[in-house]
């Protein structure tokens, strides 16, 4: 199974799950009166659209290079990703506000039942996140390892509900509040990691320099292919589930055009067979001086 088709089953795999729990958190949060049951349901309902967008963009990236996209179509990955964050942060402010409006409304205390349901909902959601974060991981991709954090997002909001509806019951009148609280809080918790997501997303399309780990491997390859003297500049930059490598390598100054060819293309293969996650490779030959002729 390719990299591409291992994230897109893991987005089936969100959208199947966050359907099925908006459900049953909508009706338990309704039956349950409890808001923070309702809030959870709000920001399940909106990561069903999350996996849906990530879906689409696994999909687009996966498309191969053609005349107006030469490097491929990886980019449209933290696209997605800024899109998923704008979710996020939707989900959290509204729970943020119904969540005020709540608390400034006397209201009855929430059934218990729903504490089972709670329960039951943070160990999903716990599981749902590790799957999804391997499978991030394992393929590399930014908009995958969003949606992952939407599945812990919303475990977290589920232990603020819990703690919250466990505090009302116990508590008792006058402390009907306490899981609308809990909803406030988790909606805070909800947008900081969406800066959590974000910040590596725009690194990825700014191309920033975050990549020292991959190209100290990089060098290592290139400089065990026969022919390489050494490594100068090497630049790496992400494009969906895919590195683009950027490389001078250097060779001895005496040689033809065609032997300098001929090293670039074997260094070119060495990376791409070795490093899975390499897409392209770009390498300038730069001749190597001579040191002991130097005065």
């Amino acid at each position: 199974m390719t990299k591409e088709q291992t994230a897109i089953k893991a987005t089936y795999f969100s959208i199947i799950g966050n359907a099925s729990l908006a459900i049953i958190k909508w009706l338990a949060g309704f039956f349950g009166n409890s808001y923070a049951l309702i809030a959870d349901a709000i920001e399940s309902t909106a990561d069903i659209f999350s996996s849906l967008l990530v879906l689409f963009g696994l999909k687009y990236s996966s498309r191969p290079a053609d005349e107006n996209h030469p490097y491929g179509h990886g980019r449209i990955e933290p696209l997605v990703t800024f899109i998923v964050v704008g979710f996020l942060i939707t989900s959290a402010t509204v729970i943020a506000y119904e969540s005020i409006q709540n608390i400034r409304t006397p209201h009855a205390l929430p059934k218990p039942f729903t504490l089972v349901v709670l329960g039951g909902i943070i160990i999903w959601k716990e599981i749902s996140y590790r799957i999804v974060i391997k499978r991030s991981k394992e393929t590399n991709s930014s908009s995958l390892r969003a949606d992952a954090w939407h599945h812990r997002s919303d475990a977290i909001t589920s232990v603020a509900a819990f703690i919250g509806i466990s505090l009302a019951l116990y508590l008792g009148k006058g402390y009907e509040a306490a899981d609308d609280w809990a909803a406030l809080f988790a909606s805070g918790f909800i947008l900081y990691n969406c800066y959590q997501i974000f910040r590596p997303a725009l690194g990825e399309i700014m191309d920033e320099h975050l990549h020292d780990d991959l190209i100290l491997i990089v060098r290592q390859v290139s400089e065990n292919v026969e022919g390489v003297a050494g490594t100068e500049k090497c630049f790496i930059r992400k494009a969906g589930m895919k590195y683009l490598v950027d490389l001078h390598v250097l060779v001895d100054a005496d040689i033809t055009v065609r032997q300098g060819h001929d090293i670039a293309h074997k260094v070119q293969d060495r990376l791409v067979e070795e490093i899975p996650e390499i897409g392209q490779v770009l390498i300038h030959v730069e001749p190597a001086e001579d040191k002991s002729t130097e005065q």
